[in-house]
């Protein structure tokens, strides 16, 4: 359950609420769900079993089995339908378990919903919001510890968001509902138990840019979703030996916003990217080609990537941490380029 707490400022007293995650991602689909009679979500066990990972516990009995649709085990039969009800007006929320089994509807979100819109010479919007569970690091194996959020940031017409904090998991959901455009929403499974306060007053948020989470002048960190913890614990790190880390939240995978990390490249004249998925054809070559192509001359070093090694996620706890980005990992590919060894 959550808690209520106390904040105090300037002398007033405004209320803030100590949530999980989780529970902001509820929040966000009760809010939606409230404001528009257009909105409803549907997907596997997201009803009386109050979804996979608990986010949409008690929406059924809230606002019943229509709005609250558990579907059977189709993920291109749901996600079918998903598209069709965005065509027919409403604003559907299409819950996919986990993000490997996004591959089951990989032609009805590649060929039909990304692509209608342009076929259609603009007649035709798919205002799709399609939610699902993203990343490694829970010991669920090769075949549900996927990051493919960078496969889907390749194809034209989607718009992909990642968000990392309790504000973004609250506020995405209603800015991605008012969007003519399917947006893909990646919840990255290790932050479900993050807890922290939130505003009382907190509300839809911005799918366009990114932002800078910590400043700093000697390197810029730039990550998104399940590796912003760890990229913020090694920005402490840094700190202690003298190093100020910038680090720079994406939240929107496509588009990305450039103009927010080429400005903080410009200024610490280094760059290290952290991806949890795979390095190669990653998210993070086409970020480190977009600094290179628009920010070499600003460069004092290479810039360095962080990411998952080039294994299907193993199942042993030490040997799938091995596999994936960790603290001391940044920590290290930061100090290259701070001191010239990269």
């Amino acid at each position: 359950m959550s808690t209520t707490t106390t904040r105090r400022a300037a002398g007033d007293s405004a209320r803030s609420t100590t949530v999980t995650y989780r529970e902001a991602m509820r929040a966000a689909l009760r809010d939606a769900l409230a404001r528009d009679e257009r909105v409803f979500l549907m997907g596997e066990d997201v009803g009386r079993y109050g979804g996979c990972f608990a986010v949409s516990l008690g929406l059924l009995e809230a606002f019943g089995p229509e709005r609250i649709r558990d579907t059977p085990l189709s993920e291109s039969a749901f996600v079918g339908a998903g598209i069709g009800a965005a065509l027919a007006g409403m604003r559907p929320i299409v819950e996919i378990m986990t993000v490997n089994f996004s591959l089951l509807a990989l032609d009805q979100i590649l060929n039909n919903a990304a692509t209608l819109s342009h076929m259609s010479g603009g007649q035709f919007g798919v205002p799709l919001v399609i939610r699902m569970t993203t990343g490694a690091g829970r010991q669920l194996a090769a075949q549900h510890s996927h990051s493919l959020e960078g496969w889907y940031a390749h194809i034209p017409g989607l718009r992909i968001v990642a968000p990392a904090t309790l504000e973004d998991a609250r506020g995405m959901l209603w800015t991605a509902l008012e969007c003519p455009d399917p947006v893909l929403i990646f919840e990255h499974g290790s932050l479900y138990g993050m807890s922290g306060e939130l505003a009382p007053d907190a509300g839809p948020t911005d799918i366009d840019r990114a932002l800078v989470r910590r400043p700093g002048s000697d390197v810029t960190l730039i990550t998104y979703g399940g590796t912003l913890p760890k990229t913020l614990d090694a920005a402490d790190a840094l700190d202690a030996d003298g190093v100020q880390a910038e680090v720079i939240d994406l939240r929107s995978l496509r588009p990305l916003d450039d103009a927010t990390v080429m400005d903080s490249v410009r200024r610490t004249h280094r760059a290290v990217i952290v991806d949890e998925a795979w390095r190669s054809g990653s998210l993070s070559a086409e970020i480190s080609a977009r600094i290179t192509e628009q920010a070499f001359y600003d460069l004092d070093a290479p810039v360095g990537r962080v990411c998952g090694a080039e294994v299907p996620t193993p199942y042993a706890r030490h040997l799938e941490e091995a596999a994936l980005p960790q603290t001391a990992d940044v920590v290290a590919a930061a100090r290259r380029v701070v001191n010239g060894d990269a």
